[in-house]
């Protein structure tokens, strides 16, 4: 998690209904149209912008199983690829994978005096270690006409929309702090929130084009997938005077 830095907290505006404003919105968006808020004439308003990044490693790892075999008669060479299908199958239940996370595709042809049958199966694990437990069974039990390919990791849906929505409070909650920080060195307390607003966001793939003379090992590939995102937000308050005669009860 980064957070970026804050040079100036706030400037005081004196005009009529005092509004403070984080000094970096004017550095970051000059030219732009400011926002005009619907406040009265007398409301205090402090404005602040929060940034935030955040980084995601995969949750899903998809291994490809590819089994081949040929035969003069067409019973024997789908029987011989059956059995092995069979066994892959079993072995990937066998490490919690669901029905629905498991692919099975068949091709059978004809050349010349042999039928030639292939098959592939595509695994999707979530849990990691027994990924890697299922191709070690694999590649120990099943001989050279079956091929367990090396993992693909990758990021499931709901796991990128929660990257977003959690680097995206994460700004506001930093706005959020500043403006109390703020407030603290102004006197002021702080009030509602007026407005929020996402200015940026943005994702990208760490490490995907990075070149290396080795292999990648299994961590490294887990690496190499991570995504991350950054969000800037501005969020307006109410700005309000300290009561410090406020009654106790």
């Amino acid at each position: 998690m980064a957070h970026s830095p804050s040079r100036v907290f706030a400037a005081v505006s004196p005009s009529a209904g005092d509004v403070y404003r984080d000094e970096n919105e004017s550095v970051f968006n000059r030219g732009r149209k400011q926002t005009l808020l619907p406040t009265q004439s007398n409301a205090r308003v402090i404005q602040m912008t929060g940034c935030a990044e955040l980084s995601c490693p995969p949750d899903r790892a998809t291994v490809t199983i590819s089994v081949k075999n040929s035969k003069e008669h067409v019973n024997d060479v789908t029987n011989s690829v059956t059995r092995r299908l069979e066994y892959i199958l079993q072995t990937a239940r066998q490490h919690d994978v669901k029905e629905e996370s498991i692919t099975v595709t068949k091709h059978l042809q004809r050349e010349e005096e042999l039928f030639h049958m292939r098959a592939e199966v595509l695994v999707v694990f979530s849990d990691f270690e027994k990924m890697q437990q299922a191709r070690s069974v694999l590649i120990e039990k099943l001989d050279k006409s079956v091929c367990v390919g090396d993992p693909y990791y990758s990021h499931s849906a709901e796991s990128l929309s929660l990257l977003r929505r959690r680097v995206c409070l994460e700004a506001v909650d930093n706005a959020r702090l500043k403006a109390s920080e703020a407030c603290c060195i102004l006197g002021q307390a702080l009030g509602r929130p007026l407005l929020v607003r996402e200015e940026e966001s943005r994702e990208w793939t760490s490490g995907q084009h990075e070149v290396t003379d080795s292999p990648l090992t299994l961590h490294q590939k887990t690496g190499v997938t991570l995504v991350s995102a950054s969000s800037r937000v501005f969020v307006a308050f109410e700005l309000r005077p300290k009561d410090s005669n406020r009654r106790k009860f």
